[in-house]
């Protein structure tokens, strides 16, 4: 498969001359090793998942790393935690030796444990997430972006099975001891009948027959090992009752539509999930654009008791704040600006700072013109909006 320049390179690249480690965390299979090997061809690369590998690094961990030649890429090193403090003492007696170690994982709490306790100062911390639509144009809605299923999208279905197969194995396992692997893929379905949705414990435990507590350990498990997205809401003294629980999609797209039953373009099309399905794609879209800027993951949505609801909002310098509306389809009217004119006349009247107000749509055939649906919103293709933010 021909590799896809990703848009994290420059960070990564900045973070190796600045720092003696790297840590590089995401879900399985968007690509951290294909931008690893692209960007380092000379380094030493271990993966952490072969349990005689695994076996051999902890009898003998100085031995083990004593045979390595820097640059080093610990791949999966969640796997074998102890490996932490040896990498530590290494890089404290070469402090200034930078780009030296890159670690890799793809459950990002256990790898962040081992990081905090043992790596704090000493290493550089990135995300990547499955391929964006600004590094292909081959990232859709239906097919999500891991570069697996842009590469060879006729194989969608069978990948996404395969895929789903090997996380509840590997990672699942790895991260929280679930008994019954059956009631947590079920679970895994259920929340993505709930994409888009407003994060309710309660309704997701009673279908299942489990406690809201296990609900409360399981989502955690999918925002380690990055399968979902969890969208905070927006905090203000606005003098509103405010719903106070985050949103939850599932992060890829495609992955998405595989477990709603979504596997053609004439199913998208027809699907009650539609808009929401578009409303995740443009929420991964901006955390996409953040993380391979350096920046960090901040999106919220707005909504509160009296019905008003913005679908997402995204801080900018200088207090600024950009709103965006997502409605699929390309037809636009007045009435989709009403909750963000409102909601910018109470954050106008609480808090300094500009306010950008977009509405994201699929552009019709042909073009992507802006078109001035109220006074100072405008509505543009989702591309130019990410764009904007």
């Amino acid at each position: 498969m021909r590799y896809l320049r990703r848009a994290l390179e420059a960070q990564v690249s900045k973070a190796m001359r600045a720092f003696p480690a790297v840590v590089l965390t995401g879900p399985r299979r968007a690509g951290k090793t294909w931008l690893l090997r692209h960007l380092l061809p000379d380094a030493t690369y271990v993966l952490l998942e072969d349990p005689d590998v695994v076996a051999r690094v902890r009898a003998d961990p100085q031995g083990f790393l004593d045979g390595l030649e820097p640059p080093v890429v610990l791949d999966e090193v969640q796997n074998v935690p102890e490996l932490f403090a040896f990498v530590r003492a290494r890089i404290d007696r070469r402090p200034r030796r930078t780009g030296q170690w890159v670690l890799t994982g793809s459950q990002e709490s256990p790898l962040m444990r081992g990081v905090t306790e043992s790596m704090a100062g000493r290493a550089a911390i990135l995300q990547l997430l499955p391929l964006s639509s600004r590094e292909t144009a081959k990232v859709t809605l239906l097919r999500g972006g891991y570069p697996e299923v842009v590469a060879r999208p006729r194989a969608a279905s069978l990948w996404f099975r395969s895929y789903l197969q090997t996380y509840l194995e590997r990672d699942v396992r790895a991260v929280t001891a679930v008994k019954d692997l059956s009631t947590f893929r079920r679970f895994l379905a259920l929340v993505a009948s709930r994409h888009g949705q407003v994060l309710n414990r309660t309704d997701l435990a009673a279908p299942l027959g489990v406690s809201v507590p296990t609900i409360t350990q399981w989502l955690g498990v999918l925002e380690a090992t990055g399968q979902v997205l969890i969208v905070p809401p927006f905090y203000e003294n606005l003098g509103k009752r405010l719903v106070k629980s985050p949103k939850v999609y599932v992060a890829d797209s495609g992955l998405a539509c595989h477990l709603l039953g979504v596997e053609t373009a004439a199913d998208l099309a027809r699907s009650p999930f539609r808009g929401a399905l578009f409303e995740g794609f443009v929420a991964a879209e901006i955390a996409k654009k953040q993380l391979a800027a350096g920046l960090r993951r901040e999106i919220w949505y707005f909504r509160d008791q009296q019905g008003l609801e913005v679908d997402f909002l995204v801080p900018g310098r200088g207090g600024s704040v950009t709103m965006i509306e997502c409605k699929a389809g390309s037809t636009v009217t007045p009435a989709m600006a009403v909750p963000m004119k409102r909601l910018a006349e109470a954050m106008g009247r609480a808090r300094p700072g500009r306010v950008a107000m977009f509405i994201a749509h699929e552009a019709p055939a042909g073009g992507t013109r802006m078109q001035a649906v109220a006074p100072g919103v405008r509505a543009l293709s989702w591309q130019k909006v990410l764009e904007e933010v």
